[in-house]
């Protein structure tokens, strides 16, 4: 029985999944009108001519909105500062463009009185939660169609035979088709040869690496970078001020070239299964070496602790979707607060592969030379340490004693 929804806001990236959605729609839903939105978050010529594609594939318009200032500012920055990791490796590149995008696709559909949202994500993957946990928030009651949970399409290949029946360009052939995410930060890859972890990534297979380059073919000198922070943001590199935008695109370029950022993992996925993706992350990686060795630091030992908890926390959420809920505002809040006095520059090395502390100096530095000094100094008394010791072992001598008693 056909649908009664006259009008849908479709999520489009313009590759495999969404470009034969708009077919799909119209053939599923009584010819509704097609709203495509794409949102730039950096994904640079992916965008390249996807207002006639999508038009001439059945929708209406499209918008194509630029928030990439927006990304880096709001998400991308505020992560950075949270140290926020996923299982330790993962850089959220995807996690935290999706409620971005999400927000904007509920924008764009309260303001064409659209019936629906439409994505495109698979039902075994983390992106239909961020999609629609943003959505909920935004729109509470706004109707969402996931094709991929109801369509009888079930492989890549049968979605690039149904293309082909319905007349999509595609951008990838059948020995390409790599599912890739690409914005700003990063690039992922994921399926054919990767789904088995007993497989190297092909990063000397021309084409496979987008950013950057193999380490082994990364140039045999060292080069030297400066990234200045102020509080916990990074504003300059080598010197020169640049905003979030130029920052991540300069990293990238100067990572890539010395095969930085490449990181291959088996994460869990929110639904449950393990999943195995090679991402590429030379910015991210850089940023978060620099701002990590800066907290090093400044951070006193009870708060960077603690906010290295909170970092695992602060993780867990944008990777579930759950960018816009208190939690995730209340631990932005503690982040803040721990930045004030992370300010200072880091030189770093980059060298095939490797990201090599050269030097942090920050007006705000706790590290104290007469303090750690193995020379002769005033300022520390040897001699405490002994009655702190007593004080502070106490309850493991209580303990011994109550043992020995027990044994006579």
């Amino acid at each position: 029985m056909k649908k009664k929804i006259k009008k849908i806001v479709l999520a489009y990236s313009g590759g495999l999944d969404t470009s034969i959605i708009i077919p799909w729609l119209k053939e599923n839903y009584d010819n509704p009108d097609i709203v495509a939105v794409s949102v730039d978050v950096g994904q640079g010529t992916e965008l390249d001519g996807l207002k006639e594609k999508a038009i001439k594939t059945g929708a209406s318009k499209l918008y194509i909105e630029d928030l990439k200032k927006e990304f880096v500012n709001e998400f991308v920055f505020p992560t950075l500062q949270a140290g926020a990791k996923y299982e330790g490796v993962y850089l959220l590149g995807t996690s935290f463009a999706r409620p971005l995008i999400a927000k904007r696709l509920v924008e764009i559909a309260l303001k064409e009185k659209a019936d629906a949202i439409c994505h495109g994500c698979t039902g075994k993957g983390n992106d239909q939660v961020r999609f629609e946990l943003t959505i909920k928030a935004f729109a509470p009651d706004m109707p969402i169609i996931a094709p991929w949970r109801t369509w009888d399409i079930r492989s890549r290949d049968e979605e690039i035979d149904y293309a082909v029946a319905h007349n999509v360009p595609l951008k990838i052939n059948r020995e390409t088709n790599y599912s890739k995410d690409k914005n700003l930060w990063h690039l992922s890859h994921e399926g054919m040869d990767l789904e088995n972890p007993a497989n190297e990534p092909p990063y000397q297979k021309p084409g496979f690496l987008e950013i950057g380059q193999s380490p082994e073919n990364a140039p045999d000198q060292a080069e030297y970078i400066t990234v200045g922070f102020d509080r916990g943001i990074p504003v300059t590199l080598n010197n020169e001020k640049l905003d979030g935008v130029s920052m991540i695109e300069k990293l990238n370029v100067i990572g890539g070239r010395h095969g930085v950022g490449l990181d291959d993992l088996v994460e869990n996925r929110l639904v449950g299964m393990k999943s195995r993706g090679v991402y590429e992350n030379p910015a991210g990686s850089i940023l978060y070496k620099a701002h990590e060795l800066l907290e090093m630091l400044c951070l006193d030992k009870d708060t960077a602790h603690y906010k290295r908890l909170i970092s695992e926390q602060f993780a867990e959420l944008v990777y579930n979707g759950k960018w816009y809920t208190p939690l995730r505002d209340a631990l932005t809040a503690f982040v803040l607060s721990t930045q004030e006095t992370l300010t200072g520059t880091v030189k770093l090395k980059l060298y095939k592969g490797n990201i090599i502390n050269a030097g942090i100096q920050s007006p705000y530095s706790l590290y104290n030379e007469e303090f750690a000094t193995f020379n002769a100094d005033n300022s520390y008394n040897q001699n405490d340490s002994a009655g702190f010791i007593n004080l502070f072992g106490l309850p493991i001598k209580a303990r011994a004693l109550m043992l020995n008693t027990l044994k006579k």
